[in-house]
């Protein structure tokens, strides 16, 4: 079974993937994790896209999804922490929309779902990645809701860490726009994708309101 979760940065695709995994015992892969992976090796390569796309073609990635936590690996090191910096998310948009990493990502995350159950969520999973998903979610929030949810996030995970949110703010402002108006894969809702509008919703509704379409599925196992 392939459960595909899409929508604009921070409206909780990633939390609430994770949570409905754990739930109901499946694999979990988070897509955006695998393009800040690739934004590292960006940055690591001095925004030259001559050097960047040097090593992008050598490089190897890798994951796995252990106890709640999606580990992420750059040529065998792991890279889970330095993928959430803030540079990183100020640059992953414009890196996720060169058709060459697309392409490559792609395919990378179809070759990882060969047997088993997953849940996962991205940005055009439903529309490109697994068009075939047997349920499509797409997830949205207004921005200011997104950003406190980031906010959030961020001094979560980073106590000691200065986040600004009106910072956040922009930056997810912009990721909407490059995401929506890139050529290759745009952000968008799939035709058969169920709209979910969490920016009234509590975490445990959102996340019981699509197990709930999960196992409305016809045949479902889960």
């Amino acid at each position: 079974m392939m459960i595909v979760i899409d929508g604009p940065a921070g409206s909780g695709k990633s939390s609430t993937a994770k949570a409905i995994a754990n739930e109901l015992d499946m694999q979990y892969i988070d897509s955006g994790a695998i393009y800040r992976v690739v934004t590292l090796l960006y940055i690591q390569s001095e925004f030259d896209e001559n050097k960047f796309f040097e090593l992008f073609d050598a490089v190897d990635f890798s994951f796995h999804y252990e106890h709640g936590f999606f580990h992420v690996y750059l040529d065998g090191k792991e890279v889970t922490d330095e993928i959430r910096s803030q540079k990183v998310s100020d640059n992953v948009s414009k890196v996720a929309a060169l058709p060459r990493v697309r392409s490559k990502v792609t395919d990378f995350l179809r070759e990882a779902v060969k047997d088993g159950d997953y849940i996962s969520d991205g940005r055009d999973l439903g529309t490109v990645v697994y068009p075939n998903a047997d349920l499509k979610i797409y997830m949205v929030a207004d921005l200011d809701e997104r950003a406190r949810r980031r906010w959030q996030e961020l001094k979560d995970n980073r106590p000691t860490a200065e986040v600004n949110l009106d910072d956040i703010k922009e930056n997810l402002a912009k990721r909407d726009q490059i995401d929506s108006g890139r050529s290759t894969a745009p952000l968008k809702k799939a035709n058969d994708a169920i709209e979910i509008d969490t920016s009234k919703l509590s975490f445990e509704e959102q996340v019981d309101l699509i197990i709930s379409h999960i196992k409305k599925l016809s045949g479902a196992h889960i």
